[in-house]
């Protein structure tokens, strides 16, 4: 990887489900619909695949597929049909343990040849499928922030030279290579060492989504690349500002964490093409599930279901952010467009999005407004809403992805081995036992 050539931004795609459908023809038919668009994403030179997760089933079915497949299995599977792009599970600090986890993801680093990344959140939902209530956001945090401790340093901790490959082909370690880290926290208690050798890439790439207060000190010191929420550019500005001087705060390298922004987009030929799309895409919402989904978004315990369509919210109704345990800076931007006079319709209709960024326009359109973005330093890294989708993808594939790829933003084709190389984050070092950022906080040398 070159350190010398111009910044790009980086592009993202959701993994699509490898489950099966109770009304498929075929029982593999799941699995072969997510190889053909993992391989079309990687023709295309998207950078890697997102893959969501929740760890329950909504009753009223406003998760999507988010939640149907378990990520890191998955990936493991698309990794065997790709080469160069990048696999992001996410994983949730609440309701998993950092040994497993550091097992599981850096035996998917292994098997993809240095292409894992994973994506920290605390979970807002499906805390009665673990026998638990949901902590509050600032224990989630608080754990979550050891978790992380805890497998990067069970990854720094190992020499590279930990295992070798005998004349037989079968695989030597030598014991005395792999570290114990002896940790000791408020939430977790773990010796190691890692049980499995040295990454192909040193550590997977860390991915951290969350925008709450507690969040977004998280992100600023542990993550590589930070998903958030930010629809409107004063709003990304403004996170982007305070994400950096809390990262500065914590002696992290210039220019980290990266921003992640998901984007969603209704794209058209023209402007009265994109004005009919989105007429189109508004009559297509049902209206009364569409009050289940914004209650969900403003904290999930308001009845919406008598207010008129066409008025704004009573402000008496909208809920204090702080008394909110779930999802607190989805419920702070719903609150924002409420507290602007939106009414419930148009509520309805941003919910749709789920608090995401979100552009109707030609691809020269949606170009602009990402390049705004990108070129002022606030978006490195986008997730792309519509592989899939045949009408979106075409749209995605053969307007906006050539427009990008025309004004030199988007990268043409990959530019190293691994995932790290691919995201053109700095590199990782961590030679024969010196000891990394992770073991040395842990050791209390800073």
């Amino acid at each position: 990887m070159t350190n010398n050539r111009p910044r790009r931004l980086k592009t993202l795609t959701g993994a699509s489900s490898i489950i099966s459908a109770g009304n498929d023809t075929s029982p593999v038919a799941g699995i072969k619909r997510a190889v053909e668009l993992a391989r079309k994403a990687e023709g295309e030179k998207i950078t890697g695949l997102f893959t969501a997760d929740l760890l329950h089933i909504d009753p009223a079915g406003l998760a999507g597929t988010a939640g149907i497949q378990e990520p890191i299995i998955a990936l493991a599977a698309l990794s065997q049909v790709t080469s160069h792009i990048g696999l992001i599970a996410t994983v949730s600090t609440t309701f998993h343990y950092p040994y497993n986890l550091a097992r599981q993801i850096g035996t998917l680093d292994h098997a993809s040849g240095g292409r894992a990344g994973w994506n920290a959140v605390t979970s807002s939902v499906g805390e009665e499928n673990f026998g638990e209530t949901l902590p509050s956001p600032e224990e989630r945090y608080e754990r979550a922030a050891e978790f992380i401790e805890i497998v990067n340093a069970l990854y720094d901790a190992n020499e590279r030279n930990a295992a070798e490959r005998k004349a037989s082909g079968a695989i030597g370690i030598d014991p005395a290579k792999f570290h114990p880290i002896n940790y000791r926290g408020k939430h977790f208690k773990v010796d190691g060492p890692l049980n499995v050798p040295p990454l192909p890439q040193g550590r997977p790439v860390q991915f951290q989504a969350g925008q709450s207060e507690a969040g977004v000190t998280v992100g600023a010191r542990y993550a590589e690349v930070v998903y958030t929420s930010q629809p409107k550019l004063e709003d990304a500005i403004a996170f982007a500002a305070e994400l950096r001087r809390r990262a500065t705060s914590f002696g992290r390298t210039a220019g980290l964490p990266f921003i992640m922004n998901s984007f969603h987009s209704v794209i058209g030929d023209s402007d009265a093409d994109v004005a009919r799309r989105l007429k189109e895409k508004h009559e297509r919402i049902d209206y009364e599930q569409g009050r289940l989904k914004l209650a969900d978004m403003l904290g999930g315990d308001l009845d919406l279901s008598d207010l008129p369509l066409d008025k704004p919210l009573p402000e008496t109704l909208l809920p204090e952010v702080t008394s909110i345990n779930r999802r607190r800076g989805r419920v702070e931007i719903f609150r924002r467009y409420a507290r602007e006079g939106l009414t419930l319709r148009q509520l309805i209709i941003q919910a749709q999005e789920t608090g995401h960024w979100s552009v109707a326009g030609t691809p020269e359109q949606l170009a602009d407004a990402i390049e705004e973005r990108f070129r002022a330093g606030i978006l490195d890294v986008l997730s792309l809403h519509g592989f899939g989708n045949p009408d979106q993808e075409d749209r995605l594939v053969n307007g906006l992805l050539p427009e990008l790829r025309r004004r030199s933003i988007i990268d043409t084709d990959y530019v190293g081995d691994d995932f790290r190389s691919n995201l053109e984050l700095p590199p990782y070092v961590s030679a024969n036992g010196a000891l990394s950022p992770a073991k040395r906080l842990i050791q209390g040398a800073f």
